[in-house]
């Protein structure tokens, strides 16, 4: 099968940092599903897995972690899925990834796509919907039927992936949502997504705040930058509230006062937990990517799709990887066909 693998860790500048190779098809078996790959989207993820580091991999390295396709075959132990369901899912980050013809994961961590999208507007949602929806909803003490109701959420990196699922999702669950943008574009997107105000994250985000008459928030998901953000979202935060973080700190943070004195929850997501250590509770990203496909198709998530290349090979998921390291890009970018 065709794939495209990391075998250097590599700039994505150098032609050498992602590889067309050709690989053997692997064979289902127990409980995974061996998926005919139609369309993947690229993650910062994929980008920090193949930046420049001093070993070199022994055997290609097969990247992505997004992915929309066809189910090929199943193992015996499956129950969720047949040959021919259509499928999106996120995969699990300790296996070989979604850049390839074909890719066996676990069936409990797969969703049916939605009907309303084709394989591109699909494969641009797993990852982030998980991570946005694990974070709120189960990380964070908040529930998709009303949970936000009379409460203000601050979203820092509004038009980014996980953001534009953040937002849509906090706005089903009754918050009133405050996102950060820097650009007329990246605004007018955050906007359309359902944001109720949108403030620069190139400024102070307090005096902002405060001419939109919010003196404290109840809840920020800080989907950007763990560090820059950590003192001020200390301030800014009610007593009782909560922050939620996807991205690693550079340093150590201070989690004394104010977040101590305030009581304030911090919640971590990493979406590739459950996968990773197997916990009891794998079974609820299929759920979820379930539920997320009924409200898609019910008109009441949209898709967040922004740009697709074509065909999926390694000259195109270098382009994809450099746009994605610009920090320029809105929404997700999707690669589609081999």
């Amino acid at each position: 099968m065709k794939a495209v693998a990391l075998t250097r860790y590599l700039p994505i500048d150098d032609p050498q940092s992602l590889l067309d190779v050709e690989l053997e098809t692997p064979i289902a078996t127990g409980h995974d599903i061996l998926v005919r790959v139609e369309a993947v989207s690229v993650n910062p993820v994929d980008t920090k897995v193949r930046a420049p580091k001093p070993q070199i991999e022994a055997q290609p390295k097969v990247l992505g972690y997004d992915a929309a396709g066809v189910v090929e075959a199943v193992g015996e132990a499956v129950t969720r899925f047949k040959p021919g369901d259509a499928v999106y899912y996120a995969g699990d980050i300790t296996r070989p990834g979604s850049n390839a013809q074909f890719q066996l994961v676990d069936e409990c961590i797969v969703g049916r796509k939605p009907a309303s999208l084709d394989f591109a507007q699909a494969a641009a949602l797993p990852l982030t919907t998980i991570t946005a929806w694990e974070l709120l909803f189960d990380r964070m003490p908040y529930a998709l039927g009303g949970g936000g109701a009379g409460k203000s959420l601050l979203v820092i990196a509004g038009a980014g992936g996980v953001g534009s699922i953040a937002i849509q999702l906090a706005k089903r669950a009754g918050f009133t949502v405050i996102a950060t943008a820097s650009r007329q574009d990246t605004i007018d997107w955050c906007m359309s997504l359902g944001a109720d105000h949108v403030i620069n994250h190139r400024q102070a985000l307090g005096p902002q705040l405060k001419a939109l008459g919010f003196d404290s928030i109840d809840a920020a998901l800080n989907l950007a930058d763990t560090d820059r953000y950590w003192t001020e979202l200390g301030d800014l935060l009610a007593p009782l509230g909560h922050v939620g973080l996807i991205v690693e700190p550079r340093g150590e943070l201070r989690i004394g006062d104010p977040y101590k004195a305030k009581s304030i929850g911090i919640h971590w997501e990493m979406m590739f937990a459950r996968p990773r250590f197997r916990t009891a509770d794998m079974g609820e990203q299929g759920a979820l990517l379930d539920r997320v496909a009924d409200l898609i198709d019910a008109g009441d998530v949209r898709g967040t799709l922004t740009g697709t290349l074509s065909p999926i090979n390694a000259a195109n998921l270098r382009e994809a990887h450099r746009r994605l390291e610009s920090g320029t890009t809105i929404g997700k970018l999707v690669l589609a066909g081999w």
